[in-house]
């Protein structure tokens, strides 16, 4: 797989490839990171990408013809005749689509992935009309550039990526991973797994040695030995960080009935103790 980031910042890039998963995927050859300033497409002594506005208001905006003349040095097909399922072009900004663990399963099955770094006020709009297949922004938030979301696409995407990982379920059973399914035999359900995966929900809370830390030790249930009660551990564990820090992703998860009977039994328990505070 290969990305092609263009930015006027080529050199922010340097330390970001350098270091932990990202590193030894390049290293490997599984994955090629290419960063291209934008201002080495220009066509002015003075090496100009931003211009005012039409129309008036604050800052500059990207001019469209070094952006245009950079994706097409880079031979990628043309908007109308790409095959979106092997190479895409994406700008990054504030308007665009959010990037999920979803999105990032889509990116990771594509061959090639061009990313247009936006900046100043942002990018003629004739960019994305005719040039993007996807206009993404990591938050609601503004950032001064595009740079850091195209880090931080890059190393969601390339976990994803098969054999990048030293645990293929590392990517699997996480926060907005896969549903914990066991694999059927002859017909019939396996026994639930040990880790059990989050189903679009945010990941329980994890532990290591030692097991007593400043007097504060591990739940009774992770020693337990069985492996059915830590999953029914872990996955009331998940459905209770998902409700007190992204309680938006309950609406849209696949909850059994076990599951509500314990998001109830959890609000019931916040409503106490909040009660108990109010007193």
């Amino acid at each position: 797989m290969r990305f092609d980031i263009i930015t006027i910042f080529p050199g922010f890039f340097s330390s970001t490839l350098e270091y932990g998963i990202l590193s030894r995927a390049i290293g490997t050859g599984q994955v090629e990171v290419a960063a291209h300033d934008l201002r080495g497409f220009t066509h002015d002594r003075h090496r100009t990408v931003d211009d005012r506005p039409f129309g008036g208001g604050e800052g500059m905006v990207l001019k469209p013809e070094p952006i245009f003349d950079a994706v097409s040095s880079l031979g990628i097909s043309p908007k109308a005749e790409r095959d979106c399922s092997r190479e895409t072009v994406i700008l990054l900004s504030a308007q665009g689509r959010p990037f999920t663990q979803a999105l990032a399963h889509e990116l990771a099955r594509m061959e090639r992935v061009v990313i247009i770094c936006g900046r100043y006020e942002g990018v003629d709009e004739r960019v994305n009309e005719m040039l993007c297949d996807q206009e993404i922004s990591i938050g609601d938030y503004v950032l001064s550039g595009g740079e850091l979301a195209a880090a931080v696409i890059v190393d969601a995407v390339v976990r994803l990526l098969p054999g990048v990982l030293g645990n293929p379920d590392s990517a699997r059973f996480e926060s907005f991973g896969a549903d914990d399914v066991a694999e059927p035999k002859d017909g019939v359900t396996g026994p639930p797994r040990t880790t059990h995966g989050s189903g679009g929900l945010l990941d329980y809370p994890h532990y290591t040695r030692p097991a007593d830390f400043r007097g504060t030790t591990i739940p009774e249930a992770l020693t337990s030995g069985n492996h059915e009660e830590i999953r029914l551990w872990r996955r009331r564990m998940s459905l209770q960080k998902t409700m007190q820090n992204r309680p938006d992703l309950l609406e849209g998860t696949l909850l059994s009935e076990a599951d509500k009977r314990v998001l109830r039994e959890l609000r019931a328990s916040d409503k106490r103790r909040h009660d108990l505070i109010d007193k």
